[in-house]
């Protein structure tokens, strides 16, 4: 008896002993729990926050570089893009009329000769005549002075300033670059240019415009010095083709985009002869590959081991 009351003292403490450390280890459990709940939360929204710094920075980023370099140029489909494409040589006269009656007055191509342009948009009678129309100072003649003659094949395109610091003095400080290249010295060149050419608008709320300045998104800044120079019907092309903006524009830039690289369809050319010629000799090359080891590779060996 007394062994039983005994255990039965021990058996009544450990229960005890139990009951108290249950609501303790709840306690402690929901606690944790809790913790890592609102840690988790905590979390959650620390990451959402960085996403939105994140979104906030680069948007603003993205508003900084299109303030700085210009909105980007929408990419057209340019006949003369193709592998095998060629130029549209009769945009490329209109293109150069566009240039002769709109662009001439202020921007130069220096890099061009009339003797260029034969074969290309004019006849050799065609560019000659035109050539004569303007008047080279050349010489020294036999007594040592300068003259002027009319224009031949050889001679460059005018240029309408004599000098930088005369283009700088009649366009307001601004200089009207060079077009022999400029496809070649922008960004996305063709693009940039049509998109440069018609893309004139009214700025938007919250911006003001300099005067003597024209907003356009596609220049760097915004603000730009050349007025909009192409409007419907501003020049009358002689193949009767109807002179909207965009028309001309397309125009202009295919005649830029030949000045730029006038050996274009030259080099599709032997690059389209040299991949045919190539094709030819790695044909022969594997034909000659298989006509001298098929033999040895269809070869059967046997191996004696008796004698």
């Amino acid at each position: 008896m007394v062994g039983g009351g005994v255990i039965q003292q021990l058996l009544r403490r450990k229960l005890q002993s139990q009951s108290v450390a249950t609501p303790v280890l709840s306690w402690f459990s929901s606690k944790k729990a809790s913790e890592d709940a609102g840690s988790a939360g905590f979390r959650a929204f620390a990451l959402m926050g960085a996403g939105v710094t994140g979104l906030l920075s680069f948007s603003t980023i993205a508003s900084a570089d299109e303030a700085e370099h210009g909105l980007e140029s929408p990419n057209y489909p340019w006949p003369h893009d193709g592998i095998l494409s060629s130029y549209d040589h009769a945009s490329i006269r209109r293109g150069h009329q566009v240039y002769q009656q709109v662009c001439a007055s202020c921007h130069s191509m220096s890099l061009i000769s009339y003797r260029d342009l034969v074969g290309v948009a004019y006849t050799e009678e065609e560019a000659k005549a035109m050539a004569a129309e303007i008047e080279v100072v050349d010489g020294p003649n036999d007594e040592g002075e300068m003259f002027t003659r009319p224009g031949k094949l050889s001679d460059r395109l005018p240029e309408p300033y004599s000098n930088e610091s005369a283009a700088r003095f009649a366009n307001g400080g601004a200089y009207p670059p060079d077009l022999s290249l400029i496809t070649k010295a922008r960004h996305n060149g063709q693009n940039y240019v049509f998109a440069l050419l018609t893309g004139y608008r009214d700025p938007p709320a919250g911006i003001s415009i300099r005067e003597g300045l024209h907003y356009n998104p596609y220049f760097p800044g915004g603000a730009i010095a050349m007025p909009k120079m192409l409007n419907d019907e501003a020049v009358e092309y002689e193949d009767g083709t109807p002179a909207t903006e965009a028309q001309m524009g397309k125009d202009v830039v295919s005649f830029l985009s030949w000045a730029a690289e006038p050996e274009m369809e030259e080099r599709k050319l032997m690059g389209f002869k040299w991949i045919f010629l190539l094709s030819l000799a790695l044909l022969q090359a594997a034909y000659y590959r298989r006509l001298r080891w098929s033999v040895l590779k269809s070869r059967k060996l046997v191996l004696d081991v008796v004698n």
